[in-house]
């Protein structure tokens, strides 16, 4: 029977969609402009294509986490609208391509049938809320955030006072040590820990403020060493009120929280949001939830048992295999629970189709415990899988072409979808990330191995190549009077031991078909020069930018133009700019 709470937020939420179908419907036929229904669709996480009539969806996935029936709802969607494909993000979101407007009110009530939206998913509101895919299963984590990521993401859903902020805002949070979904790089980071209080121990958040990447990347600062973990809605409250009145709302650009930092000081910045958390103490703020509905963020009263993967195939060979063996060790890791494994599912260029999608559900719920779980680079990671049963996980997984090894290795690429869909970027940056994938995938020097790379198709940071121990980001030259796809490559993003990211350095931009050139380049030097003990990044501060500018530069303007160099990657036409308006900071 679902409770007051369940069916406040279901009116909410239906009304809200058939409130756009009527918008939609108003549109087609000629009585809204199309700047008055960008607002309207980009609330509801519905982007323009560069395809005329139709339209990417972007569905939140609350702390990165789906139930088995929210699973296989995913993939019928996919298969009914998305041409039977989705795309994962690096926020843990799930995305559709091509869908027609007309059809999008139908398939928010699908997302609706199972408590999941796309409501705020783009647009200046408070983005999907991210946290860790290892959330409760993590060897160790300090304590699961599950419980708080949904309610701060239930929290701000639907209100006045995050519909409209000066641009959009991003939370996120850890419990492992690791910090699996970058705090640092988000508006709010919450990190857990736990502090001892007149004898007890106090689960609560170290907090970091005005992280982002974008064109012009900006690192966190730390806002507070504890904050306790039931101020959690406050807090995030205290901070969106100060974004809301102090950000930039006569320049997109520089309208991001960070910037306010930037502008104002760090001292600033904290005092003014002490003053709104103190307000919020003494006076009131929005309330947060003893619980939120059941399915949001994965969240279910009673959560099913783990299973015995007892309806998995059986494998009857018992010889040695050595792809089997590689993946146990990339792609396999133990989990608190004895008995119980994580796995990490590749996921290439972040596509999935209905039917492996479908099968995914089957595999969580034959063999894990119910639910699967979507990670900051793409990948879909199981819990609760019985040691015992791996192999026959792993025959299931080739059944529907996921069974690649080298999970978190240089060939696990990250990318957003680039110039396959997006208005705004320049190059397509899957296709370059599948070209990639293939030129490294020999590799076998361990420390290569360790590196990874991450790609967007154009500077906004979709694929947070200013993270990667390798990023690229798409632009474009002209040469000859011809427009040549390029992207710039960085070398050297990393996280300290602190947990903050430290960007790449930019170091020359390469024509896109000579990219696999300019690592090899890399690559090789790294080989003969590292010292032992050198992570890549200081390799790269000790080399310096001028160095590997100079190995590559021949590569940046080539003496002779080969005719592919003029085709993007996958392309066999011509390549050309055709770009549209770009809604990332409509």
């Amino acid at each position: 029977m679902p409770t007051p709470q369940e069916i406040a937020y279901d009116q909410t939420v239906r009304e809200d969609i058939e409130l756009f179908r009527q918008q939609a419907e108003a549109f087609t036929a000629g009585q809204l402009t199309d700047d008055q229904f960008r607002a309207v669709r980009l609330r509801r996480g519905i982007y323009g294509q560069r395809q005329p009539g139709v339209h990417m969806v972007r569905t939140k996935v609350p702390a990165g986490m789906v139930t088995v029936g929210q699973m296989h709802q995913l993939a019928s969607i996919a298969d009914d609208f998305g041409g039977g494909r989705a795309h994962l993000t690096t926020r843990q979101n799930v995305q559709y391509h091509f869908v027609p407007l007309a059809r999008v009110p139908d398939l928010l009530h699908k997302l609706a049938d199972v408590r999941l939206t796309t409501r705020e998913a783009c647009y200046n509101t408070v983005r999907n809320v991210t946290a860790c895919p290892v959330a409760g299963i993590a060897a160790d984590e300090v304590f699961d955030v599950r419980p708080y990521a949904r309610k701060v993401a239930f929290s701000f859903l639907h209100k006045d006072l995050t519909d409209n902020l000066p641009r959009k805002f991003k939370i996120a949070f850890a419990g492992c040590k690791d910090d699996c979904v970058a705090t640092s790089i988000n508006d709010l980071g919450f990190r857990a820990v736990k502090n001892v209080e007149n004898g007890a121990e106090k689960r609560g958040f170290r907090v970091t403020v005005g992280g982002g990447l974008g064109p012009l990347p900006t690192e966190s600062r730390l806002l507070m060493e504890f904050l306790p973990a039931e101020r959690v809605v406050n807090l995030c409250e205290a901070v969106i009120r100060v974004f809301n009145l102090h950000g930039n709302r006569g320049n997109k650009n520089k309208a991001r929280l960070k910037f306010v930092l930037r502008e104002r000081g760090f001292d600033w910045l904290k005092e003014t949001i002490e003053r709104e958390y103190q307000d919020i103490l003494v006076n009131g703020g929005i309330p947060m939830p003893e619980e939120v509905p059941e399915g949001f963020g994965g969240y279910e009263p009673q959560p099913p048992a783990p299973g015995s993967g007892a309806q998995l195939p059986i494998l009857q060979s018992t010889a040695t295999d050595p792809e089997f063996d590689r993946w146990l060790e990339t792609n396999v890791e133990e989990q608190k629970q004895a008995g119980y494994s994580i796995i990490t599912i590749r996921v290439p260029e972040g596509n999935l189709t209905g039917r492996q999608m479908h099968a995914l559900a089957d595999l969580a719920s034959d063999s894990g415990d119910g639910y699967v779980r979507f990670s900051m680079n793409q990948n879909i990671l199981l819990g609760y899988i019985p040691v015992g049963r791996l192999r026959q996980v792993y025959a299931a997984l080739q059944s529907i072409g996921l069974e690649k090894s080298g999970a978190y290795r240089i060939d696990d690429i990250t990318n957003c979808p680039g110039a396959y869909s997006c208005n705004l970027a320049l190059t397509k940056s899957m296709n370059l990330g599948e070209a990639l994938g293939a030129f490294v995938k020999g590799e076998t020097d361990p420390e290569i191995r360790k590196l990874n790379i991450h790609i967007s198709g154009c500077p906004n940071s979709c694929g947070q190549h200013w993270t990667g121990d390798l990023g690229f980001y798409g632009n474009a030259r002209k040469v000859d009077g011809k427009q040549v796809p390029y992207y710039q490559m960085l070398l050297g993003g990393a996280q300290n031991a602190d947990g903050i990211h430290q960007f790449g350095l930019a170091i020359q931009s390469i024509p896109a078909r000579l990219i696999p050139q300019a690592i090899s380049r890399v690559f090789d030097h790294y080989k003969q020069n590292r010292q032992d003990g050198e992570t890549f990044r200081n390799y790269v501060l000790r080399f310096k930018v001028e160095f590997f500018r100079g190995l590559v530069s021949d590569l940046a303007k080539p003496s002779t133009m080969n005719p592919e160099f003029f085709m993007d990657w996958g392309d066999e036409e011509t390549f050309s700019l055709q770009l549209g308006r770009g809604e990332c900071a409509s």
